[in-house]
């Protein structure tokens, strides 16, 4: 990785510029939990300070299964969740719901089932367009007035939604989906370089780990490491603002992940990786 090892979100919140995802993480009683809760443990043990989970996984559970491995977090710990989806009570089914009331019921929940007295970071896991944006972002801006929320990020969102969620809150972070080869989102991207936006790209190296190019090959036998490895250092060393947040359920391929923030690449290895990228969308 070049340039700096961490990343200051909203300005004052260091965290390392490699995070855990802990979406893919089992919740159910018995080895598996007790699997996820050893993985959450040693991701801190590595140095780990960044863990982002949503009220969507599995409608709170994932939060609770983080809470159990790590309450009272370390110092320097941040865990971010994710509000504005719910699941319908009749039919069961999860579905966009940015109505204040219900924002504001997933934030207190949120501060309940994490034990903490205000969330550092919250993310609208995603803009729902049957409700005005304003009142979106205009919520979340109050309960950050009434001290619920520290800092406010958005995920998924395109150039044109960031820039008029700009107009009412200060952006301090953005997750879209983003990997070597997977430009769709580079003018978010650019667009968060620019205004100094925490970039978290989600499906960090899925994609590269399913279709991997010669390139990508060649490239990890150069470095001794795994595509997915190369995958994840290129996107380190792509934008200063990036902060991958790879997640797994294996502990071996956990430390593969974080071993990737110490691979370096050559700029000819970045040329050959960078040729694969596809042509970014125009803004």
């Amino acid at each position: 990785m070049t340039g700096p090892s961490t990343f200051r979100i909203g300005g004052d919140l260091e965290v390392g510029r490699l995070g855990f995802g802990a979406m893919r993480l089992p919740t159910e009683e018995g080895p598996p939990r007790e699997g996820s809760l050893a993985l959450l443990r040693r991701a801190v043990e590595l140095g780990v300070t960044l863990i982002d989970t949503a009220f969507l996984y599995g409608g709170g559970a994932n939060e609770e299964l983080i809470v159990e491995a790590l309450h009272p977090f370390p110092e320097g710990v941040l865990v971010t969740t994710k509000i504005g989806v719910a699941r319908s009570a009749e039919s069961g089914e999860w579905a966009l719901d940015g109505r204040p009331e219900v924002l504001r019921e997933q934030v207190d929940l949120a501060l309940a089932r994490l034990r903490a007295e205000r969330l550092d970071l919250l993310q609208l896991h995603r803009i729902d367009p049957e409700v005005p944006l304003a009142d979106q972002i205009g919520t979340l801006r109050d309960l950050r007035a009434e001290g619920k929320i520290g800092r406010i990020g958005l995920s998924e969102v395109s150039v044109d939604e960031l820039a008029r969620a700009q107009e009412i809150i200060d952006v301090a972070s953005v997750q879209n989906r983003y990997n070597l080869l997977d430009a769709e989102h580079e003018p978010v991207l650019a667009a968060c370089e620019a205004a100094g936006i925490a970039f978290l790209p989600w499906r960090p190296v899925h994609t590269v780990a399913s279709e991997t190019t010669d390139d990508v090959s060649a490239v990890a036998a150069e470095l001794g490491a795994t595509p997915a490895q190369v995958a994840l250092a290129w996107l380190l060393d792509r934008s200063p603002v990036m902060i991958p947040i790879p997640g797994t359920a294996s502990v071996r391929h956990l430390e593969e992940n974080v071993a990737a923030a110490g691979l370096r690449l050559t700029p000819e290895q970045r040329a050959r990786l960078d040729r694969h990228r596809p042509a970014p969308p125009q803004a």
